[in-house]
């Protein structure tokens, strides 16, 4: 059944935000975020602190794909205030692995003794750093944090083989909401 949906989310202070050919642009201070987001039928107006979204004929649908661009909308917010973080560790039994930044990639050398290095693009605007067994992704952009960290863990996945005795691989330990600056 179709019905009338309003909602709205509180920009939180300090913060700016504009939405122009469906690209939300959020701003704080030197922090900018941008989301391109497709509202079908969906009027969205930025005024007095508040993003309202009004549908006149909104099915379950569209409601479902307002509240997610709501939820993108409050990680953006939570971004421009801290970093998200996710930790990876790096496993291995027998075939000690190697890890090191080159540019804006990841090397991964002597995975299962293997001969070739695999690689891993990094996303931008997200760092990297390699700090013994541990490999930490930071950022102000959740998706594109829980991207990378998922690259990296896809790189070493182990297929075609036991997973009880090949354990080796690159692993996400934890995924912090935000540190403080």
């Amino acid at each position: 059944m179709k019905r009338k949906f309003e909602t709205f989310i509180e920009i939180p202070e300090g913060v700016e935000c504009s939405y122009q050919n469906g690209e939300f642009e959020c701003k704080k201070g030197e922090n900018l975020l941008k989301k391109k987001m497709s509202l079908f039928d969906t009027k969205v107006e930025v005024k007095d602190g508040k993003i309202s979204f009004n549908i006149k004929k909104a099915n379950k649908n569209n409601i479902k794909i307002i509240r997610s661009c709501i939820s993108h909308l409050k990680n953006i917010f939570s971004g421009l205030e801290k970093d998200f973080v996710y930790r990876l560790e790096i496993c291995y039994v027998h075939f000690p692995m190697t890890v090191k930044l080159e540019g804006n990639k990841l090397v991964i050398s002597n995975f299962l003794g293997e001969k070739k290095s695999r690689t891993v693009k990094i996303e931008e605007e997200v760092k990297v750093e390699v700090k013994g067994k541990d490999v930490v992704v930071s950022g102000r952009d959740l998706e594109k944090v829980g991207q990378t960290a998922a690259n990296i863990e896809n790189a070493t996945k182990v297929s075609g083989r036991d997973r009880r005795i090949f354990q080796d691989g690159i692993f996400i330990v934890s995924k912090k909401r935000a540190i403080e600056e």
